[in-house]
């Protein structure tokens, strides 16, 4: 008698609760992305542990991580959903199957995917683009599940590349600026240490830049920021600017087109110490669509233009 390939107890809706609260590292918050209860969630989660016979998550802490165990299952349990996923867009050959979608950090979505998509959609393939914005872990985990096709943004942390691949194509610096006309702009001799009166937008703790900022802001002293406020929103980030005298520090790509066009400045800031690659993070294991190969390659063609 041949043995059953998977474990019959493992269902669906284990994997993805699993990969929900990896991703959320909590239970609560997966509970209401999934719209069941939490103890329904924990109850999933405890079932898996138990056909699997580990423990997934380390639970000694506030927050939930993932143990070395559950590492090593949320890699192919994230893999099996994507390929899952390719699987029935492509059987079904609907309008599903006639979509790519593209996962997109704020850095790529204001100066580099505009155009890309623009191109791509002028070859008449009646294909359609989905753009999905978020923080990079976010789309990381979206990508690993077959929800997006590819992202694009700076390079992960190398923890978080396996079973990924990543394409560089250019590079990027965090800049600091503010509204025509502020204040600071008209300092002879602008010292850094200027900006802590002001109100200061800063990358939430989870984006790839933040590290790179408060690296930075202490190297030059900088401890003492007035009233910060967290946000990858660059449509917030502009609103605020535009109301305020608030010192916004960002990727340089979110804020390109505002410095061309004279609605931002620079503060004469050396940040070359925040530079770092951005570009395409795909996953291995998987192969890709000939329509999401087409706006890969329209993103290139985009990008050798920022080099």
């Amino acid at each position: 008698m041949v043995a059953p390939l998977i474990d019959p107890r493992i269902k669906l809706r284990h994997l993805v609760c699993f990969i929900e609260v990896a991703r959320l590292k909590s239970v609560v918050n997966a509970a209401q992305v999934l719209h069941i209860s939490q103890p329904a969630a924990s109850k999933t989660i405890q079932e898996l542990e138990q056909v699997l016979g580990g423990n997934l998550f380390d639970r000694s802490k506030r927050n939930l991580f993932l143990t070395p165990f559950g590492e090593v299952f949320y890699r192919y349990a994230s893999t099996s959903l994507a390929a899952l996923r390719q699987g029935m867009d492509a059987a079904r050959d609907t309008h599903e199957a006639t979509i790519v979608r593209v996962g997109a950090l704020p850095t790529v979505s204001a100066r580099l995917l505009p155009d890309a998509v623009k191109a791509f959609t002028a070859t008449g393939s009646g294909v359609h683009t989905r753009v999905i914005t978020g923080p990079n872990d976010h789309l990381l985990t979206l990508l690993r599940t077959g929800d997006v096709d590819f992202v694009i943004g700076r390079m992960a942390e190398p923890d978080a590349m396996v079973g990924l691949s990543f394409e560089h194509l250019y590079s990027e610096r965090v800049v600091m600026v503010v509204r025509a006309g502020h204040p600071l702009l008209s300092e002879r001799r602008f010292d850094l240490s200027m900006i802590e009166p002001y109100q200061t937008l800063m990358p939430t703790p989870n984006s790839l830049i933040r590290r790179l900022v408060d690296r930075m802001l202490l190297t030059h002293g900088i401890t003492k920021l007035r009233d910060e406020v967290e946000t990858i929103s660059d449509a917030f980030g502009r609103a605020y600017l535009g109301q305020t005298d608030a010192v916004w520090i960002i990727s340089e790509g979110v804020v390109a087109r505002d410095l061309e066009q004279g609605r931002l400045a620079l503060l004469p800031v050396d940040t070359s110490e925040t530079i770092g690659p951005v570009g395409l993070t795909m996953r291995t294991d998987t192969a890709s669509t000939l329509a999401a190969d087409s706006l890969k390659q329209a993103v290139r063609d985009i990008a050798a233009r920022l080099r």
